[in-house]
Formats: C-alpha cells, sequence, structure tokens
C-alpha cells in the first residue's frame, strides 16, 4: 500500500507539532515541520547581513539555499546547505526574523517548492500554516486543528518559558494570526474563510483542549 501524504494546519497554538509528531511515530512516517525552513532562511539571512528590509534580497537568499528535514534520533535535525543548524535556528532573534521572511511571496514560492519535493513520496506527516491549502490542497488526509484563544496563548507562554524567551519579545497568538493572513495563501476554514473561497467540507477539524506546542 502506497504510504499517504497527511497534513495537519491551524493556527498558532493549536497543537499542531504535537500532534504531528505524534502521528508520524504511531505510522512510522517522517514529521516535517514546514515552520523550521522559513527558520533557516531566517538564520542564513542574520548570518550573512541580508536586510530583513529587502524582500528582493531574501527572496534570492531563498531560492539560492538548500534546506533538508532529516530525522535523526528520534528528532528532526533541520540542514541548510551541509550544515546542522537544529539549535541555532530556536532563538528569539530567529524567531522574529522568520515571522518578517515568512510573508514575503519570492521566499515563500521556493519553500513551497521545497516541502513538496521533501513530501513527494510520501510517507510523511507535515505541519504548519498553508499546509493543507497551498502546499498540499490534494493530501491524502488534512487535519485542522483548532483550540481556544486562552488555551494557545497559554500554551505560546509555556513554549517561551521553555526557549527562556521574554513573552514580551514575540507576538501572541492573535497577532501571529494577523501576520499569517497576509501570507501566500489561507485555510478556508472557518476563522480563515474569508478570502479564501476554497470549499472546506471535506477537511477533518479537530479543536483542541489540552496543553501542547504550536
Amino acid at each position: 500500500m502506497s504510504k499517504l501524504i497527511i497534513a495537519i494546519d491551524g493556527p498558532v497554538g493549536s497543537g499542531k507539532s504535537t500532534v504531528a509528531r505524534r502521528v508520524a511515530e504511531l505510522l512510522g512516517y517522517t514529521h516535517l515541520d514546514s515552520g523550521a525552513m522559513y527558520r533557516g532562511v531566517a538564520w542564513k539571512a542574520l548570518r550573512d547581513g541580508v536586510p530583513l528590509d529587502s524582500p528582493a534580497e531574501l527572496a534570492a537568499l531563498a531560492e539560492s539555499v538548500r534546506i533538508d528535514l532529516v530525522p535523526r534520533d528520534g528528532n528532526l535535525r533541520v540542514i541548510l546547505d551541509g550544515q546542522d543548524i537544529t539549535e541555532l535556528i530556536r532563538t528569539p532573534e530567529v524567531s522574529h526574523a522568520a515571522s518578517v521572511v515568512a510573508a514575503i511571496p519570492g521566499v515563500r514560492h521556493p519553500m513551497v517548492a521545497e516541502q513538496r519535493r521533501a513530501g513527494a513520496q510520501g510517507g510523511i506527516v507535515m505541519e504548519g500554516r498553508d499546509i493543507g491549502s497551498v502546499v498540499f490542497p490534494h493530501a491524502d488526509l488534512k487535519i485542522f486543528l483548532e483550540a481556544s484563544p486562552e488555551v494557545r496563548a497559554e500554551r505560546r507562554l509555556l513554549e517561551l518559558q521553555e526557549k527562556g524567551e521574554p513573552p514580551a519579545r514575540s507576538p501572541g497568538p492573535r497577532a501571529r494570526d494577523v501576520a499569517a493572513g497576509t501570507r501566500g495563501g489561507r485555510c478556508g476554514c472557518r476563522q480563515y474563510r474569508d478570502g479564501c473561497g476554497r470549499d472546506c467540507a471535506g477537511d477533518r477539524h479537530v479543536r483542541g483542549g489540552k496543553r501542547g506546542d504550536s
């Protein structure tokens, strides 16, 4: 039997990463975190001194890099141009820069191509914003996770505390929702239905109430 492509979407703090990791573990699939790719581009931009207010330079940078997400010892390693940058991309500065670069169409286009390349053979669980609507619109299974703003805010706070990142330095769930709305696509489910025009009646919606990460 051919292996499936499973796409897990939803707003920040809805539990995408927790669910995706667990599903991949149970099925013996590869878990791919699309957000790590944007963090990789952001890290390289900061390292190389590429201005974050220059969409053209950031787009050229994104076109020039190769990012691989490699499962290793139960963890997902982020490899950029042959260098393991997994730990390097989990900093407040990279988090902020990633939010900037992810809103640039010229960055998103090559990253979407990379994500499709990574999942072309199936046997993956990929999570992230726009995964089910833009990256893999014809995925075998699409899951859209939801959680109340209060639960999402609590998860986000716990995530920041674990990273040692002051909450005031990072946007909350609502602010990140607004920022995500400027990206290359939207999920057509519930709070993202306006402006999407996509029929999501066949998608599986799950509302989360327990703690997890984004």
